[in-house]
């Protein structure tokens, strides 16, 4: 084989190793929200739920829906961003608050029904609270009505929403009547910044 054959070969053989190096260097500094396929602000997305109570709700079945993704051990962010819904969403039926507990290990089926009656008792005393804020508006509607939360034991949600199965992120989303995404935060938001997204819909 001629010495111009060799090089030839060689360069060929490092052009190749550049390209799979530049490729995998590309993939492992994309941004996380990237990779994991995050919503984007202005898309549409039809996602369904169903509650604790069997209810079958929808990010796009013509309500202004609020999502709060959440981890069992961020419940109290969970429960602020609920104190942080303006008056002007209580007991109207045009808004709804959908909380989903996204569990990042396996459960086998007593875990899941214990943890799941733990949640039942939480949203006991969420649902006591919001009362009161019905009443001092008075709201003349049972508040428990309005609580809806889900659990996500396998990830399914949390891919739907943009994130991995083992991510632990707290994230709360703000769609439209049609599912189209209005808002997102990883944190928890003012309650100007959420009655300013939720008036967005307007």
């Amino acid at each position: 084989m001629s010495l111009e054959r060799i090089l030839g070969n060689l360069l060929l053989v490092n052009v190749r190793a550049l390209q799979i190096f530049l490729l995998l260097t590309t993939a492992f500094f994309l941004p996380a929200t990237l990779v994991r396929g995050e919503l984007s602000t202005g898309t549409t997305h039809s996602i369904s739920f169903v509650d604790l109570d069997g209810n079958k709700l929808s990010t796009a079945d013509g309500h202004v829906t609020i999502v709060v993704l959440t981890t069992s051990a961020d419940r109290e962010q969970a429960r602020i961003v609920g104190d942080h819904v303006p008056d002007f969403c209580l007991g109207n039926p045009a808004y709804k608050m959908i909380t989903v507990i996204h569990f990042t290990r396996s459960h086998m089926a007593m875990g899941r029904r214990m943890a799941t009656a733990f949640i039942r008792h939480r949203v006991g005393e969420a649902a006591k609270r919001l009362q009161a804020r019905y009443d001092a508006q008075k709201i003349s509607r049972d508040a428990k009505s309005d609580i809806f939360v889900v659990t996500d034991f396998d990830g399914t949600i949390a891919s739907q929403l943009g994130q991995s199965a083992e991510a632990t992120d707290f994230c709360v989303f703000v769609f439209g009547q049609t599912g189209e995404l209005l808002a997102q935060w990883h944190s928890v938001p003012s309650a100007d910044e959420l009655a300013a997204a939720l008036k967005k819909s307007d």
